[in-house]
């Protein structure tokens, strides 16, 4: 039975948007740069519409539409996190030779501390990427943080992979103090909530 006890909410903390870390297996060196991500919306597609003598219905879609991920991040001096995801990007477009392409399928065993083989049945845990394609994808994670720093919610992104990487301007007219970000936008398959440290997502019943 539902009372209204029972209907409050158990936490009152409001989220920040600055409580959060971003993991990705494919990026180690531009998950530690990273400023800032977002949880994509989502949206049903195709509203039916049931049509009456007098005010037409709206039904529910039965197709989800995923927002692309995005992720803001610090450019090191190197330009090193900002390469990985260039050849990463590279790797999927092959503008010059396919090798780069086969390249990318098998890479990987430096990114992926403790893989014993190659990376195509291996790259970011792809367990629903196609046979020899692993290497094209990775897995990544939003932990949400709590107001002390503790991991309470996980958002789980299953074979991502980028589709546009922003440009870096320099300019010798600077006068403040600043420092180079870049942004990318990735594409996904699907992504769950988890509770941190559980393998079953978090359900709506």
């Amino acid at each position: 039975m539902t009372t209204l006890k029972s209907r409050q909410p158990t936490k009152l903390d409001y989220a920040s948007p600055t409580q959060f870390k971003f993991s990705i297996l494919k990026l180690p060196k531009t998950e530690y740069f990273c400023t800032a991500v977002n949880i994509p919306g989502i949206s049903l597609a195709g509203t039916p519409v049931q049509q009456t003598m007098l005010k037409d219905i709206p039904l529910p879609g039965d197709k989800l539409n995923y927002e692309s991920l995005s992720m803001t991040f610090l450019v090191d001096e190197n330009l090193e996190n900002y390469q990985e995801i260039h050849g990463w990007l590279r790797g999927l477009g092959f503008p010059e030779d396919h090798k780069e392409f086969q390249d990318t399928l098998t890479s990987g065993n430096d990114r992926f501390p403790g893989s014993t083989s190659n990376v195509l049945g291996d790259a970011g845990r792809t367990k629903y990427a196609p046979p020899k394609t692993g290497g094209l994808y990775s897995d990544a994670t939003l932990s949400v943080l709590s107001n002390k720093n503790n991991s309470v919610v996980e958002v789980r992104f299953s074979d991502v992979f980028p589709i546009s990487l922003s440009g870096l301007a320099y300019n010798q007219q600077a006068t403040d103090v600043d420092y180079l970000t870049a942004s990318v936008t990735f594409e996904y398959k699907i992504y769950d909530f988890a509770l941190t440290g559980k393998q079953k997502t978090v359900t709506t019943s």
